[in-house]
C-alpha cells in the first residue's frame, strides 16, 4: 500500500519523494558528466575544482535524503528541505559557472517542478518565490559589486537594463512553470478522485449484481417451503384446541414466517424485478400515506418531529407508486432506527433545479463515519444491528433505474441528509 502524508493541499506520496531523490541523482550524474566531457573536449578550459566539490557534496547530500527516506517518516519535510537544498544548489552552479552570464539558471525549473508534483500546487509557487529571490539577490550583487565574481573572466560588464531583463525573464519562467504545475496538479487530484469514486460505484454495482444471483437462487430454494409451513401453521392454529402457551409459539412461528417472506421479497427485488406499470403519480399523496402507516404502526411515535413541506407540496410524477413506497418507506425506517431516543425528522421536496425534481429526507440521529458511507449502498452491509443491509441498496437501484441519482452528508452524531435527485419523466414507461 502507498504511504502518504498529508499536507495543506493533498498528500506527499512515499513513491514521489523517492523518484525525487533518483532524478535528483540523475541531474547531478549529467552535471558531473557534461563537466568532465568539457574538460577532456577543450584542454585549454581551466578545471573548476569547486564544482566537482559541490557535486560531490550533493551526492553526499543525496545519501542523507536516502536515510531519512528510508526511515518513513516526516515525508513533508523532507520534501520540503529537499526543494529549498536544491535552489541553494543550483544558485551556487549558476554562481561558480558565470553568475548573470551563466544559463545554468534553467535548473530552477526543476526543483519548482518537484515541488508541485511532489508536495503540492501552493509549494510550487514557494519554490518559483524562493528561485526568484535567490537569482535576484546573486544577479543584483554580482552587478553592484557586492558579491565578487567568481572567475575574473566572470566580471564581464554589462548594462543594468541587460540585466533586469535577464531577470525578470528569469521569474516569469519560474512562475509560468509553477501555474501550470499548480493547475496540473488540480486536474490530477480530480482525476484520481473521479477514478477512486468510479472505483466505489463499479464495486457496489457489483455486489448489486453479486446480491441479484444469489438472491434469485436462495429465494426460489426456501420460498416454496415456507409457504407450506406457514399455511399449515395456520391451519393446526384454527383446528386444534390448543393451550396459550401453545398458541403463543404459533404465533411467533407465523410472525417470523412472514418475517423470512419479507426477506425474499427484498432478495428478489434485485434479482427478479416484476414488470412495473408506471402512471401520473403524486409523489406527496404516497410520501403522506407511508408516513400514516408508520404511525399507526406505532413506529413514528411522539419521540419523532415531524418537519418539512410533504403535506402541502404538490409533486407530480410519471412512475410507478410501488417503487416510490418502497423508497420512501426505507429511508423513513433508517431515520427512525438512527433516532432511537427520537430527534426531528425532516421530509421535504425542495424547489425544483431546471427540470429536475428532488426529494430529502433528514434526521438528527447518530449519523455516519466516512467509512460507514463507503459502503452505504453495498448489499447486506447494515449499520444497524439485526438490519438486512437491502434497503438503501434498493433505494439506490430503483433510483439508478429513473436514471437519477442519490447524495448523502452524514456526520457523526450530525445527523443525516439523503437527497435523491430525478429528471422530469414523460408518459413512456422506462427499461427493465
Amino acid at each position: 500500500m502507498m504511504t502518504r502524508e498529508r499536507t495543506g493541499e493533498g498528500a506527499v506520496e512515499r513513491r514521489n519523494v523517492f523518484l525525487y531523490n533518483v532524478y535528483r541523482l540523475v541531474v547531478l550524474t549529467s552535471l558531473l558528466v557534461s563537466a568532465i566531457i568539457i574538460q577532456l573536449s577543450s584542454p585549454d578550459t581551466q578545471p573548476n575544482p569547486p564544482f566537482y566539490y559541490l557535486i560531490l557534496g550533493a551526492y553526499g547530500f543525496s545519501a542523507v535524503f536516502f536515510a531519512l527516506y528510508a526511515g518513513g517518516r516526516g515525508l513533508v519535510v523532507q520534501a520540503y528541505a529537499q526543494v529549498v537544498f536544491d535552489l541553494l544548489l543550483i544558485t551556487a552552479f549558476v554562481y561558480l559557472s558565470g553568475g548573470i552570464a551563466s544559463s545554468m539558471y534553467f535548473l530552477y525549473v526543476f526543483p519548482i517542478i518537484a515541488a508541485g508534483l511532489v508536495i503540492s500546487g501552493r509549494a510550487g509557487f514557494l519554490a518559483a518565490s524562493l528561485s526568484a529571490i535567490l537569482f535576484g539577490v546573486l544577479a543584483d550583487g554580482i552587478y553592484f559589486g557586492f558579491i565578487p565574481s567568481f572567475r575574473p573572466e566572470h566580471a564581464v560588464r554589462t548594462t543594468l537594463g541587460s540585466m533586469l531583463v535577464t531577470i525578470f525573464i528569469a521569474w516569469g519562467v519560474f512562475f509560468v512553470i509553477a501555474a501550470l504545475m499548480s493547475r496540473l496538479v488540480g486536474s490530477l487530484r480530480k482525476t484520481r478522485e473521479a477514478l477512486r469514486a468510479a472505483e466505489r460505484e463499479l464495486l457496489v454495482r457489483e455486489r448489486l449484481s453479486e446480491a441479484g444471483r444469489v438472491s434469485a437462487s436462495l429465494a426460489h430454494e426456501i420460498r416454496n417451503p415456507l409457504a407450506a409451513i406457514s399455511g399449515s401453521v395456520q391451519v393446526l392454529k384454527k383446528e386444534l384446541s390448543l393451550s396459550a402457551e401453545q398458541r403463543e409459539l404459533m404465533a411467533i412461528v407465523l410472525k417470523e414466517s412472514e418475517r423470512v417472506s419479507q426477506s425474499l421479497e427484498q432478495f428478489l427485488d434485485f434479482a427478479l424485478p416484476a414488470k412495473q406499470v408506471f402512471a401520473p403519480i403524486n409523489l406527496r399523496d404516497i410520501l403522506d400515506e407511508t408516513v400514516k402507516i408508520l404511525q399507526a404502526g406505532g413506529e413514528l411515535d411522539g419521540k419523532i418531529e415531524i418537519l418539512g413541506n410533504y403535506r402541502t407540496s404538490d409533486v407530480p410524477f410519471y412512475g410507478n407508486a410501488g417503487q416510490f413506497k418502497q423508497i420512501f418507506w426505507n429511508l423513513i425506517k433508517n431515520a427512525i432506527k438512527a433516532m432511537p431516543q427520537g430527534g426531528r425528522l425532516r421530509l421535504e421536496f425542495p424547489e425544483p433545479r431546471k427540470k429536475d425534481l428532488r426529494i430529502l429526507v433528514a434526521d438528527t440521529g447518530r449519523g455516519m463515519s466516512d467509512a460507514a458511507k463507503e459502503h452505504l449502498f453495498e448489499p447486506f452491509h447494515s449499520g444497524f444491528e439485526n438490519g438486512r443491509g437491502l434497503g438503501l441498496s434498493i433505494v439506490r437501484k430503483i433510483v439508478d433505474d429513473y436514471e437519477g441519482r442519490i447524495e448523502v452528508r452524514s456526520e457523526l452524531r450530525q445527523g443525516t441528509e439523503v437527497l435523491i435527485t430525478l429528471p422530469q419523466r414523460k408518459a413512456a414507461a422506462p427499461a427493465s
